[in-house]
């Protein structure tokens, strides 16, 4: 479990550094697991998932991507 966890990924925008981030693996490896089984996590299929779910995210979810956002000055879940 511990493994799908590291590779756990997010959103648009810097997808590799996202898959790296620690915070937003432990932030969100919940709602991944949720909203996003059977996807491969080091596929754009994930990103396109959580970006399709970030309705559904947790609030934990969401207070990892707004740190990451702060820490990377990006904007990982931006509204189309």
């Amino acid at each position: 479990m511990f493994a799908a966890l590291t590779l756990l990924t997010l959103t648009a925008g810097p997808a590799f550094a996202q898959r790296e981030d620690q915070g937003l693996q432990l932030g969100c490896a919940d709602d991944y697991f949720r909203l996003c089984m059977g996807v491969d996590p080091n596929s754009q299929d994930a990103d396109r998932c959580m970006t399709r779910n970030r309705s559904k995210l947790s609030p934990k979810c969401k207070a990892a991507i707004g740190d990451y956002d702060k820490r990377t000055g990006g904007k990982s879940m931006q509204d189309n």
